[in-house]
Order: C-alpha cells, then structure tokens, then sequence
C-alpha cells in the first residue's frame, strides 16, 4: 500500500522533508543566539551607563582598541576643544533620520593627551562640498561627560577614507586617521558628548543606546523549531492522503469491472 513511496514525486518529496527539518532546528538556534546576545549586550549597556563615570585616559590611551567590555561606558574628560581641526563625519542620522553630519571635534586634555569628541548632529550644508554651520564648542577649560564608544573601522578606513572628500570632512570617526591628520597621539576610541547640554540644542547629541528590548529573535526561534515539527507532520498526512485516494481508486476500478447482475 506504501508502494507509491518509492515513485520519483514522493521521493523528492521526502528528500526535502529530511533536509528542511535540520535547517529550520538550526535557523531557531541561530535565532535563539541572536536573542542571547541582545540580552547580554542590553545588561553591558545598563551596566556600563549606570557605572560611576571615569577619567577618560583612565580606560584608553593613544593606539589602544576598546573592547566590548567598554562600550558605552561613562566616561569624563577635562580640557580645551581644537576647534581648528574640528571635522565633520558625513552622512550621518538624527534622531528623527534626517540625513546630516556629526561634529567630532578633538579635546585637548589637561595634563596631556587628546580624545575625540562626538559633539552631535548638523544639517548637512546645502552644498556638499561645503564645510556646514558648526556651532561652537564651550571655550575655555571644560568638563565633558559621555559615552566611550569604540574607533569605526571598515576595509577601507584609515587614510584611504579621505581620498575624494572635502577638506575637514571624513567618513569614519577613528582615532588613528585623526592622530596622523593632527600630528599628534591621540587616545584610542573616542567620547559621544551627554553634558554639558549644547546651547539651543545644537549640536543635537546622540541618543543613549537602547538596552530595554529585546527584539523578536526569540518568537522567530520558537516558530522555526514549530516549523520543523510541522513539516514531518504535514508529511505524514499527505502520505495518508495519498494511501486514502490510491485505495478509492482502486476500489472503484474495482466496482467497474464487476458485471451487472442479469435481469429477467
């Protein structure tokens, strides 16, 4: 009766069953990682935003990379702001996405050293070549705290990055570009500003990171493994099916074979 098994459709058939069941197990644990991981960096957030703020030079220094561990943490720093080689990075969101730029300007330390500063969001200026209206820095000696957050990087960072590009314009914050541009060391990763507060809201500073949500990936794990025990589920009713209709059809060849009874 299951001799309709061994035919070329139902062998297909159940050769991608065999194969869709481990590939939908293993999309919900690829699912089920993805929500670990957003779970684990949502605490390194709390954590690190709740934290008492530290030195800045205390947790980087000139070259040094900023593990995964830093990120975000609160941070303070004490100096002047270089305006004169204050760039802007292009292409860039604010809070409602409209495309602008982001002010980094570098901050002269007290005692030494020089950290970049993520002052915020600008409109871009009209023209893109042109350098836009920048509000300007608090002058003086000032206190900043803010978020450490880690170099950007791509495959094509570094001095490669400003070939083409407007004076004073870059599209990565790195620390290590910004160092060869100013001569001088300067400490790896760099600061996005959360006080003091920019007069008239501009530059508009960078919104905390969010580590309230957790996002659906696990609800899309739990569908995938669903799916995974439906799909051999759904074989095995097809498979019914099919014995079902093969055995009414032959039972009613059957019946039209048979002869009519005589009459008188």
């Amino acid at each position: 009766m299951y001799r309709f098994l061994m035919t070329r459709q139902w062998v297909i058939l159940t050769l991608l069953v065999l194969a869709l069941i481990p590939t939908m197990i293993e999309l919900g644990f690829w699912q089920l990682h993805r929500h670990e991981h957003r779970v684990e960096q949502n605490a390194l957030i709390t954590r690190n935003l709740e934290a008492e703020p530290v030195p800045v030079a205390r947790v980087t220094s000139p070259g040094h990379t900023v593990p995964r561990s830093d990120y975000w943490k609160a941070v303070t720093a004490t100096g002047t702001f270089d305006t004169e080689h204050e760039v802007v990075v292009r292409r860039r969101t604010s809070r409602d996405e409209r495309i602008g730029v982001l002010v980094l300007t570098p901050l002269d330390l007290k005692g030494g050293g020089t950290v970049l500063v993520n002052r915020g969001w600008v409109p871009a200026a009209a023209d893109q070549q042109a350098y836009p209206e920048v509000p300007p820095p608090p002058g003086g000696e000032v206190t900043v705290a803010g978020r450490l957050k880690a170099d950007e990087t791509t495959s094509a960072s570094g001095i490669k990055d400003l070939r083409g590009l407007p004076d004073r314009q870059v599209m990565l914050i790195n620390s290590a570009q910004q160092s060869h541009l100013l001569g001088r060391p300067v400490l790896g990763g760099y600061l996005e500003l959360t006080s003091p507060e920019p007069a008239g809201g501009s530059p508009e500073t960078i919104a905390a990171p969010d580590d309230g949500s957790i996002g659906p990936h696990m609800a899309y794990a739990v569908q995938w493994w669903l799916f995974a025990a439906g799909v051999p589920v759904g074989w095995v009713v097809l498979v019914r099916r099919e014995k079902r209709d093969r055995a009414q059809a032959a039972a009613d060849a059957e019946a039209a074979r048979e002869p009519e009874p005589a009459t008188a």
